[in-house]
């Protein structure tokens, strides 16, 4: 199994115009913890792209190729790229870019993102969330295939018999589906025999269980080769020397995001008792190498996923507290789980 990281940047919003300290510091510490995942062997780390004050990440590809300078072998990715709101040529292009820069190390996790706010701001109705999706993802995998496209759609000017460059060091940029358990998104991505990512933040992971069948019912029915698909599985993560320690030090900052978010979505306010019911019996993964060991391994034993991948969550934590839960991460549980997924 691969294990990897994905970050949104969480920062302390600025509210200035210029002079953004907080989300300048913030950027040299991201660098710094995808400097410390490649050096103890991870395998991924991804940016997900957000357009809100307290996410430092709008320009995912801008982080992959910084990161590309200061890492040797990690793979780098999106987490998500929000492809609706987004021109794929010019997606394409980037990535493709970060992909030279990187020796072939670029992937993106395309997915309609959790947040509308890039819809707006880019000019795209609402009305139009799962056309836009469906039809720009079907062009940015054509230009994935083919130098030389022609293209008409709905939603953007056509392109008749002209090439699009640069061209990346891969064969193909590697292209995931990030999805949230819409059945529609599991039948699309094992329609188009594409990797998929499935973000399990707040439900019980045996839920899933169905959605994955349906992915991979939806794949044979295609005459793909079910063996052969690529399944991640995201959750929330944090870990520190003991369980209660994880648990004292990520919670302030796991309630202070899930406020944040849960504010504009109506949501109840996080408390102690349910954040001990999702750390216990739920998918957050907080705790000692143990316990991360044993949950990660759980979820294997549910979907027979082919890679992990921990959602930081930093909020008011520490940087040094986030590079000491990457590094245990990294030597104490990833060895533990490679080792046992391989034997099974």
């Amino acid at each position: 199994m691969e294990l990897g990281i994905s970050t949104f940047g969480e920062v302390h919003p600025d509210g200035v115009a210029g002079k953004a300290v907080n989300a300048n510091k913030r950027v040299q510490e991201l660098l710094e913890e995808v400097k410390l995942a490649d050096e103890i062997g991870l395998d991924l780390f991804a940016f997900g792209e957000h357009h809100r004050p307290d996410f430092v990440i709008s320009a995912p590809e801008i982080f992959m190729a910084a990161a590309a300078a200061v890492t040797k072998n990690i793979k780098l990715s999106s987490s998500v790229t929000v492809l609706s709101s987004a021109d794929p040529v010019r997606t394409f292009q980037n990535f493709a870019t970060v992909d030279l820069i990187s020796n072939g190390r670029a992937e993106m996790i395309a997915g309609r993102g959790s947040f509308i706010e890039s819809y707006p701001l880019f000019g795209y109705d609402l009305d139009d969330y799962d056309e836009l999706f469906t039809e720009k993802l079907e062009m940015f995998l054509q230009i994935n295939k083919q130098e030389v496209i022609s293209w008409k759609g709905k939603f953007r000017a056509p392109i008749q018999n002209q090439g699009i460059y640069p061209r990346p060091i891969q064969e193909s940029i590697p292209v995931w589906l990030g999805v949230g358990g819409t059945p529609a998104s599991a039948v699309r991505a094992g329609k188009l025999n594409l990797p998929l990512i499935i973000a399990i933040l707040g439900s019980s992971p045996a839920q899933f269980v169905p959605f994955v069948e349906l992915y991979r019912e939806a794949a044979a029915k295609a005459g793909h080769d079910v063996s052969k698909l690529q399944l991640a599985i995201s959750s929330q993560f944090y870990m520190a020397e003991t369980t209660q320690q994880a648990a004292d030090e990520f919670y302030p900052s796991y309630e202070a995001l899930m406020n944040r978010v849960g504010k504009d979505r109506g949501w109840s306010p996080m408390s102690k008792p349910q954040f001990d019911y999702l750390r216990n019996d739920g998918p957050l993964i907080v705790g000692d190498a143990q316990l991360a060991i044993d949950k990660i391994m759980a979820q294997y034993e549910l979907f027979g996923n082919t890679r992990f991948v921990a959602q930081l969550v930093t909020g008011h934590t520490p940087h040094s507290n986030i590079l000491k839960a990457i590094e245990l991460y990294g030597t104490k549980v990833a060895p533990v789980v490679r080792k046992e997924t391989a034997s099974k």
